[in-house]
C-alpha cells in the first residue's frame, strides 16, 4: 500500500520530523545562551589572547577592528571595537578645523531670519500646500458654475423696456359670459334610423 500526502502515517512522519526540528532549535539556542554566559565571566585580556588580538584602543588598522567584531566575543568588545573604528577611519578622525559650522550640530548655519515652512506639526510638510490646492480648485468650480448660470439665463440688455400685461385683457375675460359647451337637443329634428331588412323563409309541408 503507498503512502500518499493525505495519509496518516504521512502526517505523522510530518509532525515528528517537525517537532525534532524544532528540538534542535531550542538546544542550539540553549547551548549560544550557555556559550555566551560563560564568554561574559572570561576576563576580555584572555578572550583577545586567544584571538592574537591586542586591545581595541591599541588596534592599527581597521582590519583588526572587523576581525574583532566577527568574532563570538562580549557586546563589551565589539563596543570598544566600534569606538577605536571611528578613530581609525580618517574622515571620521580628522575633522577640518576650518570647515564653517563644522563642530555645530544646530541648524545655524541654514537657518535664515524670519523662515517661513510649510512644516506643521502634527500635520506634516505639505498640509498648506494642500489646502492652497483645494481653495484654488474651489474658487476655478465656482467661477464655472457662475459663468454657466449666466448662460442659462434669458439675454435682456440693459435698459430694454420689458412688455408689460394689458390690464384690458383680463377685464375683457371676466365679461366674457359662460357658455355651456353641450350641444342642444337635435333628436326631434334627426331621422330615425331604420333596423336592416332580415330575409324569411318560409317552408311548405306535404300533408
Amino acid at each position: 500500500m503507498s503512502a500518499t500526502p493525505g495519509d496518516f502515517w504521512s502526517r505523522r512522519r510530518a509532525q515528528v520530523a517537525k517537532a525534532e526540528a524544532a528540538e534542535l532549535q531550542a538546544a542550539e539556542v540553549e547551548a549560544r545562551v550557555a556559550e555566551d554566559a560563560k564568554l561574559e565571566q572570561r576576563p576580555d585580556e584572555e578572550i583577545l589572547a586567544d584571538l592574537d588580538l591586542p586591545a581595541p584602543e591599541e588596534m592599527v588598522s581597521t582590519e583588526q577592528v572587523q576581525a574583532l567584531l566577527k568574532a563570538a566575543v562580549p557586546q563589551r568588545l565589539k563596543t570598544r571595537a566600534l569606538r577605536r573604528m571611528w578613530r581609525l577611519n580618517p574622515v571620521l578622525a580628522n575633522v577640518d578645523g576650518l570647515v564653517d559650522y563644522g563642530e555645530d550640530y544646530t541648524d545655524a548655519a541654514v537657518v535664515v531670519e524670519n523662515l517661513q515652512t510649510l512644516y506643521k506639526v502634527g500635520k506634516g510638510m505639505f498640509d498648506k500646500a494642500v489646502e492652497a490646492a483645494k481653495a484654488e480648485a474651489a474658487a476655478v468650480a465656482k467661477a464655472e458654475a457662475n459663468e454657466a448660470d449666466s448662460a442659462e439665463a434669458p439675454d435682456h440688455a440693459e435698459g430694454d423696456d420689458v412688455p408689460e400685461a394689458d390690464p384690458t385683457a383680463e377685464t375683457q375675460a371676466q365679461a366674457v359670459p359662460d357658455v355651456d359647451p353641450t350641444p342642444a337637443d337635435l333628436t326631434e329634428d334627426a331621422p330615425v334610423a331604420q333596423a336592416p331588412r332580415r330575409m324569411r323563409f318560409r317552408f311548405e309541408t306535404a300533408t
